[in-house]
C-alpha cells in the first residue's frame, strides 16, 4: 500500500499565499493542513465544521442590498464635494434614526 498520494486541487493564488503563511505560523504546510482537515472529515462523518448561510441584521441586508443597486445601476450612488458635507450627511441620518 501507498504511503502516500497525490491530491491536486484548484484554488484562489491569493487563497493558497493567505493559507501558506497562517499554516506557516502553526509550523505546518497546507498539505499537513489538508490532511488534518480530511481525517477529522472522516472522524465525525462529514464537513468538520457546520455550513450555514450566514444571517445579517436587516441594517446591513439593506445596505449590501443598496450596494448591489448602485453597482446594478438601480440607484445612483451619493457624491460628496467634500469631506465635511459627507459628514454632515452621516449626522443628519443618524439623527433621523
Amino acid at each position: 500500500m501507498a504511503k502516500s498520494a497525490n491530491l491536486n486541487i484548484r484554488i484562489d493564488p491569493d487563497v493558497k499565499r493567505d493559507a501558506e503563511s497562517l499554516y506557516n505560523n502553526f509550523g505546518i504546510t497546507v498539505s499537513d493542513a489538508v490532511n488534518i482537515f480530511l481525517r477529522q472529515s472522516l472522524k465525525v462523518g462529514g464537513l468538520p465544521f457546520e455550513m450555514r448561510q450566514p444571517r445579517y441584521n436587516a441594517e446591513t441586508e439593506a445596505a449590501m442590498k443598496e450596494a448591489d443597486d448602485i453597482i446594478a445601476g438601480r440607484v445612483k450612488a451619493k457624491r460628496y464635494s467634500s469631506f465635511g458635507e459627507f459628514t454632515a450627511d452621516m449626522e443628519n441620518e443618524d439623527a433621523g434614526r
